[in-house]
C-alpha cells in the first residue's frame, strides 16, 4: 500500500513518513513539495490515499484536488493551517474524503487515515436479497454497484456506503449520527457537514431533487430516509 503525502514542507513529510512507517511498516510513504509533482505522482504511481496540503507554492491544494477528481477516485484527505468552516465543505464538495487541520496530532492523523482505508473495504454481501430496487434505480450487493435507468453510477467507496445503508433500511429514518458511525467511523459522529456534502453529490448522482425526492428524503433535524419502493 502506498500513501502520498504533498506539503510545501520537507519536515512535515518527513514527520508523516516516520510516524506512517512505525505505525504499518508496509506501507510505502511517497513525498510531493508542489502540486505539479502531485499529479503526476498520483497518475503514475497510484497511491492508496493522498495527504494533501492546501498551501503549495504553484497551485493551491483545492486545484490539485479537482484536477485529481478528474481521473481519479483516490481517497483525499485535505491537510491546512486553515480553520474555516467554509474551506472544509468546500474541500468536501470537491471531493475530498475528510480534512484535518494543522497543527494536527500524529495519533488523530493516523486514526483518519485508518477510518478512509475502513471506507476502502466494501460492506459484505448480505444473505438477504442480492440486489435493491427503487424505480430506474438498483442497487447490486454482491458486485457492490448501482446503476440507475441501466447505467452504471460512478460513486466513490464512501458514496456508494452511505446509498448502501440508505437502502437497507429504505423507509426507516437513520440519524445523522447512526450514518456517520456506520460509514465515517464513531469518531465522526459530530461531523454533519460531512454528511450533507455527501448527501448532496450522491443526490446529484441520481438525479434527485431534494425538495421532490425519489429516493433520499431530508428528516429535517434526525437524519435521512431512503423512500422504500412503491411509496
Amino acid at each position: 500500500m502506498r500513501i502520498l503525502v504533498v506539503d510545501d514542507e520537507p519536515d512535515v513529510v518527513e514527520s508523516v513518513r516516520l510516524v506512517v512507517t512505525l505505525q504499518w511498516r508496509e506501507i510505502e510513504v511517497l513525498g510531493a513539495t508542489t502540486g505539479d509533482e502531485a499529479l503526476v505522482l498520483v497518475e503514475q504511481e497510484h497511491p492508496d490515499v493522498v495527504l494533501l496540503d492546501i498551501g503549495l507554492p504553484d497551485i493551491d491544494g483545492f486545484e490539485v484536488l479537482r484536477q485529481v477528481r478528474a481521473f481519479s477516485d483516490v481517497p483525499v484527505l485535505m491537510l491546512t493551517a486553515r480553520d474555516d468552516p467554509l474551506d472544509k465543505v468546500k474541500g468536501l464538495e470537491l471531493g475530498a474524503d475528510d480534512y484535518v487541520t494543522k497543527p494536527f496530532n500524529h495519533l488523530e492523523l493516523l486514526a483518519r487515515v485508518r477510518a478512509v482505508l475502513r471506507r476502502l473495504d466494501m460492506p459484505a454481501p448480505s444473505s438477504r436479497a442480492p440486489s435493491f430496487r427503487s424505480g430506474d434505480l438498483e442497487v447490486d450487493f454482491a458486485r457492490q454497484e448501482a446503476r440507475l435507468g441501466g447505467e452504471p453510477l460512478e460513486l466513490t467507496p464512501t458514496e456508494y456506503k452511505l446509498l448502501y445503508h440508505l437502502v437497507r433500511n429504505a423507509g426507516h429514518v437513520l440519524m445523522h449520527g447512526t450514518l456517520l458511525a456506520k460509514v465515517w467511523g464513531r469518531e465522526y459522529v459530530d461531523e454533519v457537514d460531512y454528511l450533507r456534502v455527501y448527501v448532496r453529490r450522491l443526490r446529484a448522482k441520481l438525479g434527485d431533487d431534494p425538495e421532490h425526492p425519489r429516493f433520499i428524503r431530508t428528516e429535517r433535524g434526525l437524519g435521512y430516509r431512503f423512500i422504500a419502493p412503491g411509496r
